[in-house]
């Protein structure tokens, strides 16, 4: 069950961080949560890093009971982290859930906001922290990294015809009802495929979407563990995913709306 904490205007929320060979930030990033949101609650899903993550994770939850740690027996992706996260959640029954990355790319600082704006509109099912609406961008990323994501997200939002400007984003909030309603069919995807998958079904699942400014910042430490095949199998599912919505439209009755811009800034 979430841990009982007045400080709790949003709700239960669960923050899920994947791990994977990140004993150089855990600590610090973990350290930074609860000055920005002291009432949320934090799962470390750790895929048996090698490098003793999965201890480290172990003894910060030890002396902080908003910590749980889940092991996975091998490193099985981060698609297939987060929904092992999502399930525990639902099991525990939070009613918001929350992605962030554990390299410290992520602003804690940004999290209130995040969940101010899903609180704020009942239509929601998601809040995603975005680097390309007005107020946001990223720290650290070499110019060719940047337009690299730019233009995977352009190719995301003209194939698929969604109003989403960061549909590859890691950051962001999902309401306990749209991850009830998304999460039944979702295949496989790692990283940036997963990230779209997401944002595709609870766009067509009738859930609203909205997006509020974040600066992203690279990692100090650690190595990045998005690949080239990663990026190919992501821009591979959404050409396969806009040519199936062409001829399988949505479910008859389902609305959606999309709040894209930095009016919750």
């Amino acid at each position: 069950m979430p841990s009982t904490d007045p400080a709790r205007p949003w709700g239960a929320v669960l923050v899920i961080m994947p791990t994977y060979i990140e004993a150089e930030n855990l600590e610090r990033v973990v350290g930074t949560i609860w000055d920005q949101v002291p009432g949320v609650d934090l799962l470390i899903v750790d895929d048996a890093s090698p490098d003793g993550t999965g201890d480290i994770a172990d003894r910060l939850a030890a002396s902080e009971p908003r910590i749980h740690v889940l092991h996975r027996e091998a490193k099985l992706g981060l698609g297939a982290a987060y929904l092992a996260g999502f399930e525990w959640g639902m099991t525990h029954r939070y009613e918001v859930m929350v992605e962030m990355d554990a390299d410290g790319s992520h602003p804690p600082a940004a999290l209130a906001n995040i969940l101010s704006t899903l609180e704020g509109d009942p239509q929601l099912g998601l809040v995603i922290g975005s680097r390309w609406v007005p107020g946001g961008g990223s720290v650290g990323w070499p110019r060719s990294r940047r337009w690299l994501s730019r233009a995977a997200n352009l190719y995301a939002r003209l194939m698929l015809r969604i109003p989403v400007l960061d549909m590859t984003a890691g950051y962001r909030a999902y309401t306990a009802a749209a991850i009830a309603a998304i999460t039944g069919e979702t295949r496989g995807s790692r990283g940036y495929g997963f990230q779209i998958e997401m944002t595709v079904r609870t766009y067509d699942a009738g859930f609203g979407i909205a997006e509020v400014p974040i600066t992203f910042r690279d990692r100090t430490a650690g190595s990045s563990k998005i690949t080239s095949w990663i990026i190919l199998e992501a821009m591979g599912r959404v050409a396969i995913s806009g040519m199936l919505r062409l001829f399988l439209p949505r479910a008859a009755g389902t609305t959606s709306a999309s709040r894209v811009g930095d009016e919750h800034s």
